[in-house]
């Protein structure tokens, strides 16, 4: 099996109502039989939050301030689509802990790839802004505390359907992290363009695959292997991230770029091909987006059904 990494608390950052990152989602997924069988069987360690020292590597004080004092004074909007209540700083520590733990886990031999179930998602926050749903980056923290723990090299994998703006800034000038992210375009946050490639020491580190509305299946799919065959090459990694968004689900509500459940066995698989040849299997996934929340919860199960052998 995979470890699994999820805790009650997730479900106590609210966002109020009508809002589509909420914690219905993830509710849902525990509540998914076929989940909650996959879980059963899966190492479940005890979450521990994420520390300054590990927050800082990625974001500025300044950030990290503000969603406190925020959560602090009683919670609301930090930015235009992000939203906070008294328990959310609290459960973004949580989220970006469970990243950090995975990484030493799997890097120290203790399974070859990890799931977390977490929320907030992080994959929009960059350096200096928390937003898009999104407080602290938790895939990019990952990467960082995984350069840390003595990965000289680190390949951070991206299929939400939404550009992983904030994941592309933390490593934009960095040889050491390849960053390959295949997204809807044009569509939020309107980054994410093919000739978006690094610069200084990560020229080139930065691989984009924008998608139009509309692509068919198989010419995802074969984007996305041709893209993840690219950045192995390129990465040559130490250790795989995945921010796993669901949201190019054809039925999800916000993105959809036409997928169904089998395409993401089918990346899962993918990805785990590449971590065998390229670093011993380690491979740690991380839930981002996803909005359906009848599909969300098949997805993420044969997404971790994947990742447990099976």
């Amino acid at each position: 099996m995979t470890l699994l990494y999820q805790h009650d608390r997730f479900v106590d950052h609210l966002t109020g109502q009508g809002h589509p990152e909420c914690p219905a989602r993830y509710r849902a997924i525990q509540q998914h039989l076929p989940f909650q069988q996959l879980a059963a069987a899966c190492t479940q360690p005890l979450l521990t939050p994420a520390s300054i020292v590990q927050l800082s590597r990625v974001h500025t004080p300044d950030v990290i301030t503000l969603v406190q004092e925020a959560c602090q004074q009683g919670g609301g909007r930090i930015e235009a689509d992000t939203v906070v209540s008294p328990a959310s700083y609290d459960v973004a520590l949580l989220a970006a802990g469970a990243g950090c733990q995975a990484v030493d886990a799997v890097m120290q031999g203790r399974d070859t790839s990890a799931f977390c179930l977490v929320r907030p998602p992080g994959h929009h926050a960059t350096p200096g802004l928390s937003m898009g749903f999104c407080l602290f980056n938790n895939i990019a923290i990952a990467a960082r505390h995984a350069l840390a723990q003595g990965a000289s090299r680190v390949l951070v994998v991206d299929w939400d359907v939404h550009h992983g703006n904030g994941t592309q800034d933390a490593f934009y000038d960095d040889e050491q992290v390849t960053f390959l992210s295949l997204h809807r375009y044009p569509f939020y946050p309107g980054t994410g363009l093919a000739n978006e490639t690094g610069t200084g020491a990560g020229l080139g580190k930065t691989i984009n695959v924008p998608l139009r509305y509309g692509i068919k299946r198989q010419d995802y799919l074969a984007a996305f292997q041709q893209g993840l065959e690219q950045a192995a090459r390129q990465a040559k990694p130490d250790i795989i991230l995945l921010s796993a968004g669901f949201d190019a689900h054809a039925n999800d509500p916000i993105g959809s770029l036409g997928l169904e459940v089998e395409d993401f066995v089918t990346m899962t698989r993918l990805l785990q091909q590449v971590a065998a040849t390229e670093c011993q299997g380690r491979l740690v996934s991380c839930l981002e987006g996803g909005y359906s929340l009848a599909m969300l919860p098949e997805c993420v199960a044969v997404h971790l059904e994947v990742l447990s052998g099976g």
